[in-house]
C-alpha cells in the first residue's frame, strides 16, 4: 500500500485542492478531548461556517476505519464528538491506529502531517503544543514542534497554550528554523491572553503579507512550517497574571496525581475551566473562531498567488 491508499479525502475538498482553491485544515482533538458533547458538535459546525464565510473550504481531519480522513461526514463528526473509544493521536501513534482500525482524534502534529499529504497548506487550531514547564528534567516536549520543523504547513493559532513554558517553546522553534509571525501583534500570544511578555521578531499587518512570506519560504524549497500567532480578541481575553495563578494551581494538581505525557494538556485544560468557572472555556471557543477566520483569509490570499 502507498500513502494515497490511506488518504480518504471528501470529494469537495479533493476538487478544491486540485483546482488550487483555498482549503483550511482543522484538527479533531479539540472535539474529542477538549470539549463536552454536544457543545463540540455546535463548535465544529460554527468553525466550518466561519471558514466558508471567508471563501475557503474546511477540512476536519481524523483517523477512522484505517483511513486518514480529510473532511468528515456528519456521521463521522458525531463519532469524533461523542468520543467513545476515540484516542488522541500524535505522529508516533498514526501507524498503530491505521493498522489496527482504531478511531483517533488528530493533534496539531498529526493534522499537519495529514494536511501536507493531502496538499493543504493552511491549518487553524486553538494553540500549539510546546515545551512543558519543567521540561529540563522531564523532557516533556510536544511533538507539534518537530512537526513544525519538518512539515510544510502554516499553523494559525493563539500562540502556545499558556500552561507551557513559552520562552523555551520559542527557543526550540528558533533552533529548528521555524518562523513565528505575529498577526497584528508584537508579542507571542499566550492562548487565553493577548500578551506573554515575549517579543516577536516579525509582525505582519495583513493576512496577505503572511501568505506572501509563507509562499516565499516554500518557493525556496525550504522544509518546515510556520507559527502564525493570532491573539484572542480583546473582549474575550483573560488577565495574564490571574491566569498564571490558576495554571500554577492546576500544574500542582497534575503533579500530585501523577499525570504526565499526552494526558497532561486535557487534564490541565479541564481543571483550568473548573477553576475559572467556565470563563476559560468560553475564551477557548472565541480564540478558535478567530483563528479559523484568519487562517481562511491567509488561505484565500495564498490561492490567489499560485
Amino acid at each position: 500500500m502507498t500513502q494515497k491508499d490511506f488518504l480518504s479525502i471528501k470529494p469537495e475538498i479533493a476538487e478544491a485542492i486540485e483546482a488550487g482553491k483555498p482549503v483550511v485544515a482543522l484538527e479533531s482533538t479539540i472535539l474529542s478531548h477538549g470539549m463536552p458533547f454536544p457543545q463540540n458538535v455546535e463548535f465544529a459546525h460554527k468553525v466550518e461556517e466561519i471558514v466558508r464565510a471567508e471563501g475557503a473550504i474546511p477540512a476536519t481531519t481524523a483517523i477512522i476505519g484505517g483511513k486518514l480522513k480529510v473532511g468528515l461526514t456528519s456521521e463521522e463528526l458525531d463519532i469524533m464528538c461523542k468520543a467513545e473509544g476515540v484516542g488522541k493521536v500524535s505522529r508516533r501513534d498514526v501507524a498503530v491506529y491505521l493498522a489496527t482500525g482504531k478511531t483517533g482524534a488528530t493533534t496539531v502534529a498529526t493534522t499537519m502531517m495529514i494536511a501536507e499529504m493531502a496538499g493543504i497548506k493552511i491549518f487553524a487550531t486553538g494553540g500549539i503544543g510546546g515545551v512543558h514547564r519543567g521540561a529540563e528534567t522531564t523532557m516533556d516536549i510536544s511533538a507539534d514542534l518537530q512537526e513544525l520543523a519538518n512539515t510544510r504547513v502554516a499553523v494559525v493559532c493563539a500562540g502556545a497554550k499558556s500552561l507551557l513554558d513559552l520562552g523555551l517553546t520559542l527557543e526550540y522553534l528558533e533552533t529548528y528554523g521555524v518562523p513565528v509571525l505575529g498577526l497584528r501583534t508584537d508579542e507571542f500570544p499566550a492562548f487565553y491572553c493577548r500578551t506573554s511578555g515575549f517579543k516577536l521578531d516579525y509582525r505582519a499587518e495583513t493576512e496577505e503579507e503572511i501568505a506572501k512570506i509563507v509562499k516565499t519560504k516554500w518557493d525556496l524549497g525550504l522544509k518546515g512550517g510556520f507559527v502564525v500567532g493570532n491573539p484572542i480578541p480583546e473582549e474575550y481575553a483573560l488577565d495574564y497574571d490571574e491566569m498564571e495563578k490558576v495554571i500554577v494551581k492546576a500544574l500542582e494538581l497534575a503533579k500530585e496525581q501523577g499525570i504526565h505525557g499526552k494526558d497532561t494538556t486535557p487534564f490541565l485544560l479541564s481543571h483550568i475551566k473548573d477553576m475559572t468557572e467556565g470563563v476559560s472555556f468560553a475564551s477557548n471557543l472565541q480564540l478558535a473562531y478567530n483563528n479559523a477566520k484568519a487562517a481562511s483569509k491567509i488561505a484565500v490570499a495564498l490561492s490567489k498567488m499560485n
